[in-house]
């Protein structure tokens, strides 16, 4: 898949284009099966699939003491968006200056000059431009005038998603909610990263730098790696989780290889602010089941949540601590252990 970041790196010659635009925060479910059924009507036109998308979020620049946390950095979100099937992510830096576009001049420059699109793919209710003076009806009569098709899909069920998952998944939710990132970040809020994974199709991901803690842990004998407080993706509730700790980047900067056999590792994840210790600073931090001998600093990795053990908890005592901490890695084993419970895909090349 390429990504482009500026008009420039977009080939003169590239089209005709099947494009959608939208902000794909978490790239669930709902995303993913309009996603994989546009490329796949785009190859049977012979056209190239695109999605135009947004760095920072607009809600970030208009409304950043009040805008939602990220279910995924842009890192992931590429990651994600490339196993849909998409030729082509145009990747806009979203500022003031580009929000003050008309509707006609974001068309005009992105859309037809630039994408050559032949089809715009949208949502019922899309806005676009300045002051979201632009709709569907506007879509729509700038498709007639430019000479481009625009296709309107519908909010998507669990019901009628092309990705449905198990009978469990579809029955997660009994009023059908449509899937969305919303509903994503609800159940994070509430550490149910379980049925998180149900709306997101995988385990929700929080993404980081390895960066030096307080070393209690590695003085207890269960050695963590803290990320950084600048970690992208939504931290859901404090407790300990079952997780997997993929490495991405190393020190270096030099790309994980899929065939190292510790690219992927079994981790207790611990979410809060280690009030047995009075921490007032906000962590996430993972054990690797079992490994004493890994140096991970500086290096970026990703923590895929699986299951949540339990709240954080107070302890009156060190060896308190010490025989939950225990109890907990013996439960995380389990967990990851378990059926239908495996590691990701260690063969797909991650996102830098």
């Amino acid at each position: 898949m390429q990504v482009w970041r500026e008009l420039s790196e977009v080939p003169a010659d590239f089209g005709p284009s099947v494009v959608t635009i939208g902000n794909f925060d978490g790239v669930h479910r709902g995303h993913v099966s309009v996603l994989r059924r546009m490329c796949a009507d785009a190859r049977t036109a012979g056209a190239r699939a695109v999605a135009v998308t947004f760095s920072p979020h607009p809600q970030q620049v208009h409304r950043p003491d009040t805008a939602p946390p990220l279910l995924t950095g842009d890192a992931d979100r590429l990651e994600l968006l490339e196993q849909t099937g998409l030729d082509a992510v145009l990747l806009l830096e979203y500022t003031l200056e580009f929000a003050r576009q008309t509707p006609e001049e974001f068309v005009q420059r992105y859309l037809v000059d630039i994408l050559h699109a032949q089809t715009v793919v949208v949502g019922r209710d899309v806005r676009f431009g300045r002051d979201n003076s632009g709709d569907l009806s506007t879509m729509v009569e700038l498709g007639r005038q430019h000479g481009f098709d625009v296709e309107v899909i519908e909010d998507v069920t669990p019901a009628e998603s092309a990705d449905p998952g198990s009978p469990e998944d579809r029955a997660a939710d009994p009023l059908r909610r449509r899937w969305s990132s919303t509903w994503v970040r609800e159940l994070l809020d509430a550490g149910d990263v379980v049925q998180a994974a149900r709306v997101l199709g995988r385990p929700h991901r929080v993404r980081g730098v390895v960066v030096h803690g307080d070393a209690r842990g590695r003085d207890l004998g269960f050695p963590t790696a803290n990320l950084s407080q600048d970690a992208e993706g939504m931290v859901p509730a404090d407790g300990v989780y079952a997780g997997w700790l993929r490495r991405v980047l190393r020190a270096d900067g030099a790309v994980v290889d899929a065939g190292d056999p510790d690219r992927v590792l079994p981790a207790a994840v611990s979410i809060g602010t280690n009030p047995t210790f009075d921490g007032v600073q906000r962590r996430v931090e993972a054990y690797v089941l079992d490994r004493t001998d890994l140096d991970l600093y500086d290096e970026v990795v990703v923590l895929e949540l699986v299951e949540r053990l339990r709240p954080t908890l107070r302890f009156d005592s060190i060896d308190e601590l010490l025989v939950q901490m225990a109890d907990d890695v013996t439960r995380v084993r389990a967990i990851l252990d378990g059926a239908g419970v495996t590691p990701p895909d260690a063969g797909s090349a991650p996102a830098a």
